[in-house]
Parts: structure tokens; sequence; C-alpha cells
């Protein structure tokens, strides 16, 4: 076939020089294209070992994939240019081409791509083509390379030469994947070679308008770190020259993605901020935020985050649980978020409304029939309405629910062609408890996938239970302070906890015990926080949004309700109660500090918490030192003066701040880092030379702070009474322009390390905080990797790469294993080890 070269429209884009080592970001994109791909239904294989870890899971191929990869490689693709144009990629913080997102189902998803290469002469381009899916390339009209490993969320590379003529060349690229569930897509081609690539646009943008779109696209941020009762507020470091027409979605980072709000406003020639009118009527939640500049050919698409809250100012307490629970119970009724939990929340509290029950009610079945990802938290509390309420559904609603029950996959050796994932911690634990609960609840009747009969059902899930029991009791859990998970791991031990008989029901109300426990330990303020197992920057960045924050807030009577309602009507609704006294571990005495220990998990985080009644640092220590990470979060500080004042440290897993990757910019860490915590001192080092990016960052709560400081190479901050500082001996350059702006603190390059401190007290306190900051002494010695802080005053903390940690020249291990927490200092208990702060 002979190879065709196209002439540039009038008026296309402006252009772009990619120089080697680069990648080409400048693309016309089109619609995505969808359709469902489930394969054969078959059994899976079941490789639970009820060992759990973070991180990839090898399940094998599920039968969608099997199927895709039978069918789609190789196949006859005809290039197609006609496609209208559904966004810009331009370049930005991302190097890749990036189509990530959920699919609850499997899904065919395909996008074209195209752009104009222009050659000074006939010859050749060197790429490295990186994908997650598979890639097609046509160079003026004739394919080119073929590229499609199809493996899941595994990104494969090849080295590629692409023919090029003197001029201007075509280039088309098919970027395809199986979508399952929490799906990796991406197509990056970086530059080869020594010389440089000019890359054109073929549309009818001018240069100078795609130059505002990719600037405002790069910078755009939300004006505060929460709306408290006030509409969403939009920054940009460079105005547009001429008015922009912008749209502006707001959707929910729920099951259902549901859209909140939509706005067709625009963006002012001159003006540096955007008010979205009407978006204060959100409602309270972490919600993402889809943004459009531009129109037609020249609209480019920018995806970020933002926090709503009703009233800053927490929730008047309810004198007793009962109390607490009742009052919670109406608030999910009236304000909980489109699930079945809000359901059970209605019936439970005498507060319905028909007609939202009913669409909610359907589209829980609809989940559950479609077998969506995730649909075994829907079916948990599905179970309890039908079991608690069942004489109040209608019949029809009553047959509807048995026969979604008696259809469902409860597990991997019950044949299904879904992309339910039944490997981590917290899906086992929802699996079985369906099985469980649904076996009781129908025990004569035959489930189809199994053949089963509800007993013989419940009697497996039983047993499969006692092998989850088993480890996490052994082990403790690998998803451990997760505001994401927690909230899951209740699904399944609320319900048994009320549904199953001994021993299973008690275990449960144990494992509850110990996880409410821990959570009194990491809150402050009515906010839990500090280290997690797994971590996502919706959760980081929520403060009292998440879905974890209210089971705090009924549970020791200070706090924040939102929305959530995946169990909290579960707990409100049982008859579970937390342990006595843990609110003795919440909010502390002016003056106490406590330290706790213990581990967590297969792969042994050791935990280490400290706090005071305005302070919490929370670490993990000793976990995974130079593997790469996943969702783990490792160093975080909180204080009580505001509920979005938060600080921690991590190595960014990506490029961009907005991304979504596990780890991601801020959540996790691409290379784990050796950290070690002493009463109220942290120190950490990282080694990130292995890595593209080489350099560590903080994460700083901006507007949760009275007082922001860099003072002698230190970064001090107050909140309230609660004050923390760090520092790190690569510097450190607050980020003041972007979509990071005023939140992001950077180091430079190569192995670093951390120092994290925290005190409280009143404004003299903080003033001698200050002080004997800058009187201590930190060096770091890059080849050793070995960091020492001596505290003005006091004994010298050293924390090596390799390991060892010693206090005043005192080597400390960690020697609190087990997975129940320990308090190893109690300032008002002097039986336990008397050796004081540093500076709290």
């Amino acid at each position: 076939m002979k190879a065709r070269q196209m002439a540039i429209p009038v008026g296309a884009g402006g252009a772009y020089v990619v120089s080697p080592g680069q990648s080409l970001t400048s693309w016309v994109v089109s619609p995505r294209v969808e359709s469902f791909f489930p394969g054969e239904p078959a059994p899976a294989e079941d490789r639970v070992g009820y060992r759990f870890v973070n991180g990839f899971v090898d399940v094998g191929d599920l039968p969608c994939r099997k199927a895709f990869r039978a069918t789609m490689p190789g196949r006859s693709i005809e290039p197609e240019t006609d496609w209208p144009v559904d966004h810009l990629n331009l370049p930005g913080s991302n190097r890749r081409v990036e189509f990530t997102g959920f699919w609850h189902v499997p899904t065919h998803v395909r996008r074209w791509l195209r752009s104009i290469w222009r050659a000074d002469a006939d010859g050749t381009v060197e790429l490295l083509l990186r994908t997650c899916g598979g890639v097609r390339v046509w160079v003026n009209g004739i394919e080119r390379v073929r590229f499609e490993p199809f493996l899941r969320n595994v990104e494969s590379e090849t080295r590629v030469r692409l023919p090029l003529l003197a001029g201007d060349n075509e280039i088309l690229v098919h970027s395809e994947d199986l979508a399952e569930r929490d799906t990796v897509w991406f197509v990056e081609m970086e530059l080869g070679g020594d010389m440089p690539l000019t890359v054109l646009l073929p549309v009818a943008v001018d240069r100078d308008a795609l130059a505002r779109l990719e600037a405002l696209a790069r910078q755009v941020r939300p004006a505060r770190d929460v709306f408290a009762g006030a509409p969403l507020e939009l920054l940009f470091d460079t105005p547009p020259g001429v008015d922009l027409p912008v749209e502006v979605r707001i959707v929910s980072h729920g099951h259902d993605r549901s859209c909140l709000a939509v706005s067709e406003t625009v963006l002012g020639a001159g003006e540096p901020r955007l008010v979205v009118a009407g978006s204060e009527r959100v409602g309270s939640g972490y919600h993402g935020v889809r943004l459009s500049l531009g129109t037609g050919a020249g609209k480019v698409t920018r995806a970020f985050d933002a926090a709503f809250i009703d009233d800053l100012a927490p929730a008047p307490p309810g004198a007793t649980l009962a109390e607490r629970k009742r009052r919670a119970l109406r608030f999910a009724a009236r304000r909980g978020a489109p699930r079945i939990g809000r359901v059970l929340a209605m019936l439970a509290s005498d507060d319905g409304e028909p007609a939202a029950m009913a669409a909610i009610v359907d589209a829980t079945l609809a989940t559950i029939d479609r077998a969506e990802d995730c649909s075994d938290f829907v079916m948990v509390p599905l179970l309890w309405l039908a079991g608690a309420h069942g004489d109040r559904l209608s019949a029809s609603t009553a047959d509807r629910i048995r026969a979604a029950v008696l259809a469902y996959r409860y597990w991997v050796d019950e044949p299904g062609n879904d992309t339910m994932w039944f490997w981590s911690e917290n899906h086992v634990l929802c699996f079985h408890a369906s099985q469980l609960i649904a076996g009781r609840l129908y025990p004569d009747d035959r489930f189809l996938r199994s053949g089963r009969s509800g007993r013989e059902q419940a009697a497996l899930a039983e047993e499969r239970l006692g092998r989850w029991f088993d480890s996490v009791e052994a082990h403790g859990l690998a998803e451990w302070n997760s505001a994401a998970y927690y909230p899951i791991d209740f699904i399944g031990l609320l319900a048994l906890h009320r549904w199953a008989d001994a021993p299973i029901a008690d275990r449960a109300g144990a494992m509850l015990d110990r996880i409410f426990t821990m959570i009194a330990l990491h809150t402050l303020a009515g906010v839990p926080a500090g280290s997690q197992g797994r971590a996502y920057d919706k959760e980081l960045r929520a403060g009292p949004l998440t879905e974890l924050a209210p089971f705090a807030t009924v549970a020791f009577g200070r706090g924040w309700l939102n929305g959530g309602v995946a169990a909290l009507p579960m707990f409100c609704a049982g008859p579970y109660a937390p342990p006595a006294g843990l609110a003795d571990l919440v909010d502390l005495a002016p003056g106490r500090s406590i330290e706790a220990r213990y581990a967590q998990g297969l792969e042994s985080g050791k935990l280490v918490l400290f706090k005071t009644e305005a302070a919490q640092l929370s670490t993990v220590v000793d976990h995974r030192t130079g593997k790469p990470g996943h969702q783990q979060h490792v160093l975080d500080i909180r204080l009580a003066g505001h509920p979005m004042a938060r600080l921690w440290v991590n190595h960014p897993g990506e490029d961009d701040p907005w991304g979504t990757r596990r780890p991601s910019y801020w959540a996790g860490s691409g290379i784990l880092p050796r950290v070690a915590q002493h009463r109220d001192v942290a120190l950490l080092v990282a080694d990130p030379r292995a890595a593209r990016i080489r350099w560590t960052h903080a994460y700083v709560g901006r507007d949760g702070m009275d007082e922001i400081l860099i003072e002698d190479g230190w970064l001090i901050v107050r909140s309230g009474r609660g004050f923390a500082a760090l520092h790190a001996s690569n510097g450190l350059a607050p980020v003041e322009s972007g979509a990071t702006a005023g939140h992001e603190v950077r180091t430079g390059e190569g192995p670093v390390g951390w120092v994290a401190v925290i005190g409280s007290g009143d404004a003299h306190a903080f003033g001698a905080f200050r002080t004997r900051l800058r009187a201590s002494t930190v060096t770091f010695d890059r080849e050793a990797l070995r960091l020492d802080f001596s505290p003005d005053g006091r004994e010298t903390l050293s924390l090596a790469y390799d390991g060892a940690f010693s206090v005043g020249g005192r080597r400390v291990a960690f020697d609190h294993t087990g997975p129940i927490p320990v308090l190893t200092h109690d300032s008002a208990d002097p039986r336990l080890d008397a050796f004081p702060p540093f500076f709290a």
C-alpha cells in the first residue's frame, strides 16, 4: 500500500518540539467506544490462601480476558479518521496518554488518537512504546506497529521504528484494552535517537489558543482545601486572554459515580478565578470535578477533586451511644448516598421515602444481577434488610430479592464471567458473610450457581470464615487504619456479629473491638487519621468526609456525619457496641501524651502512634524498605485545630498530582523508605535513585493551619494548640504555582533524610518549640544513608537505611510484633516507660 501524506488544515494547532527522552503527548482524541465483553461462564482457580498482602495479586486470567486474548490480537482493524473530536491531550504533568478508570463489568474499551509528525527529510523515528492494553499505529495510512500484549494492569514495552517522509506525516493510533474493574489503560511513546521531533495537531485551533488551554489545564486547582457551605472556586496562575467556555461536572466518588451538579459557564478574559455557582448544594463529601475548557475540536479536559462540607464545626455530641446511633440513622435516612444502606436506615428509623427506597432497591438488584464488581458490598446489607425488615417489603420486592440472592455468585468455585474481585482481605470477608447469611435466610432453597442448598452454602461459608479469622487474628489487617477499607470490613463484621451464631459471631465482635481500638488511638478531634495499609488521595485529603469518620463520631461522641452509608446504618441498627473506655484514648487531657505500638498484616506493618491532646504522629516502620510501594501511607501528622490540618511525606508514584495510579502522586510511595519513630519524633530515609522520579515531597493541609513558617531549614506549622515540623536534608522548596501550589514542599533529588516532630501547647509553647528546633542539629550521610537528629538538650536519634535505629547511642528495636495495640508510654501512668517526649 502506498503511503499517503496529509496536508495540514488551515489554522492547524501549534507545533510542539519533543526532545529525545520525552514522551509524545500531543494528540487529538476520539470518544471512548465501549462494549460488554464477558466471555463464557466458568469457575476460576481458587488462589485465595488467606494470606493477605497489599499490591498485585496474580489471580490468573478470568474468563473474559481468556476470550479477549483469544479473539482480539491480530484481528483486522480498519483505520478510522472520521470520528468527532472528544478532547485534546496536551503536554502536561502526565507522560502517558492515559484513560485509566474503573469499570464494574468486563468491558472492551478503545480510542483513536491522531497527530502530525513533521520531518525535514525521509527517515525513521525511534520510539520506546509502552502500554497497558494493545496499540496499533498507522503512518500515512499504512499500519506500521501492532503491539498487543493485553496483560491486565501490567505495563509492557517494545522498541519500534516508524518510517517518516519529508514533510508532514499523519500518525493514527488505536489504543484498546479489556477493562476489568480498576483498569490501568494508557499508551506512551518516548522519543529515542538524538534528534528532536516536531508534532502538530490537526485541529482548527491556533497556537496561542492551544497554549492557553494547555496552561490552564495544567494550573487549575481548587481555591481551598474544603468549601464550607460555599461554592466551588477554581484558581489559575495565568488567566486567559479571551473569554473561554467552561463546563464543570461534580461527580460522586461512590459506587454509582452519579453526577451531582453540572455548570456551563465562562472563564472571563483576565480572570484568574472561576466560581461555580450552585455547587454549594452538592452536599458534604470529597467529590470528583470534571472540567472541560473550550469547545469542539479545541476542548481540553482535566479531572481533579474537591471537598465540600456543610459546617466546619462538628455535630453536637449525643449523651449516649444509643442516642448517637439514632441520630446517625436519621441523618443517613434523609441525607445518605443512594445505596442500600440508606434504605436500611430509613426502615430502622421509620423515616422512609417510598419512591427513594424503591429506586435504591432497583439499582441494588441491578448491580447484583449484573454481578458487578463490589456488588458483594451491597449484597450484605441487602440480606440484612431482607432478614430484619422482610415483613415490611412488598411480596414482589421480596421475591425479586430472593431471586437475586439465589442466582448470585458467592465464590470463585461457582461459574461466572464477571470481574468481581474475590482475592483481597475485604472482599473475601464480604463474599463469605454474604454466603453465610444468604444460606441461613434461605436454607431450603437451591442456589443456582453452585447447586447447593442454603444450608450447604452456610456450612461452607462458616468453614471459609474460620480461615479468614484465623489469618487476621494471627497477623492483623493488611489494610490497617484504612479510611477506605475499614468501613468495608465493617460491612462483613457487623453483619456476622448480628446474623451468625457462635463462634463466628463472637470472633466478629472481637475483631470489631480491635478495629475500634485502633480507630480510637488514631482519631484526633473527631477525624481518624494515621498511617494506612491502603490509602487513596480521596481519603487522605478528605478529613471528616471519609466513610470512616462517622463511625468515630457515633462511637466516641465527637465529629461529623456525612452521606456514607456502606456500613454505618448496620452499626447504628445493630447490637454491637465498642469497648467501654475507648474515648479515653481519643481525646486526651491537656498535658497527657501516649504512645502505642503493634503490628498489622502478614508483611508486618510495624505501627507506632504518638499523640497529645492537639497533635498526632503516626508511622509504619521498617516496612518493605527499598521495594516498590503500593498504597502504604507511611508517615502521617494530624493537628487538632482544624479538620483538614494534616501533613505527610511520600515518594510520588506518578507525575500527575491528580492521578489515580497505585501508588499515586500523594497516596503510597513509588519506593518505600526506611522509617523509625520514638515518641514525638520520626526519622525517614528515602533512596529514590532507582525510580524515574528521584525526589520526595511533603503535603501540607494549608487551610487547616494558623501559621506556616520556614525557618532554618524547618517547615513549621501550627493549627490551634497543635504544632508540627518537617526537615529534609536536601532542602525544602515550597511549590508556588500549578496544581499543587500552597500544598506541596519538595526536596532535591537523590537520597534524603526527613525529620518529623510534633508538639502542643499555647503561644509560649509554640515559641519554645521553634527555638528548640533552630537549636537542634540534623546531619545526613548520603553515602552511608544515615540520618542523625540531635534535639536541643536531648539524646541523638540515628537511623540507617539498613535498619539500625538508636536513641542516645542505645539500639532500639521494634519488639511489639503482636496485632493488639500496646501502650508503651502514657504520661498519666507511671507504670509505663517514663522516657519523656522530645518536644511535646
